[in-house]
């Protein structure tokens, strides 16, 4: 899916014109990236949380060479779904039959 289609799909749901819907949603993911940038974090209810991570600098190794080179601490974002969205992809969480995994006991 693409921005288009999600402009289109606002368009036909909500019943706004296509340049109403198109601000509409330009605006919500100017406020997004807005945010994102700030560092700061998304959580939408019912979908999942956005994340700005910040990652350390950490010595890697050029894989065609073997070299050794320093890849630069940069800040990454993550997304972690919401339980909803996850029993709306693979439905709901269902228990494995048979008896639950248990360790043996310390000894």
């Amino acid at each position: 899916m693409t921005k288009a289609d999600i402009i289109e799909s606002v368009y036909e749901k909500v019943g706004f014109s296509k340049k109403e819907a198109a601000d509409v949603v330009e605006m919500v993911f100017d406020t997004i990236k807005e945010t994102l940038e700030r560092g700061e974090k998304i959580k939408i209810s019912g979908f999942g949380n956005f994340i700005v991570r910040e990652k350390k600098s950490r010595v890697g190794r050029n894989p065609q060479t073997g070299e050794e080179i320093e890849i630069s601490a940069r800040r990454v974002l993550t997304f972690r779904p919401s339980q909803v969205l996850k029993n709306a992809l693979n439905g709901p969480d269902e228990p494995l039959p048979g008896p639950a995994f248990s360790p043996p006991p310390a000894q």
